[in-house]
């Protein structure tokens, strides 16, 4: 009888998870609100001139004239 061999035992070892700090958080929080901020001035912008543009457009006389209504328009 001949011996058998011995095991190999192969041991994995994992990479270090990379921890979360209370910064990391913080910052991507303020990071994220940032974002929205801008996106909510920039949304806000447009549709404030779109508004103000269609205002406009409908102020407008459609027959040249003096624009007979009930609005007092003030220059």
């Amino acid at each position: 009888m001949s011996a058998q061999p011995s095991p190999i035992i192969v041991q994995v070892v994992q990479q270090p998870v990379e921890s979360t700090t209370v910064a990391d958080v913080l910052l991507g929080a303020l990071g994220l609100t940032g974002v929205m901020v801008l996106a909510a001035i920039v949304l806000g912008a447009l549709l404030g001139g779109a508004l103000i543009g269609w205002k406009h457009w409908r102020a407008r006389p459609e027959d040249g004239g003096t624009g007979d209504s009930d609005t007092i328009h003030i220059v």
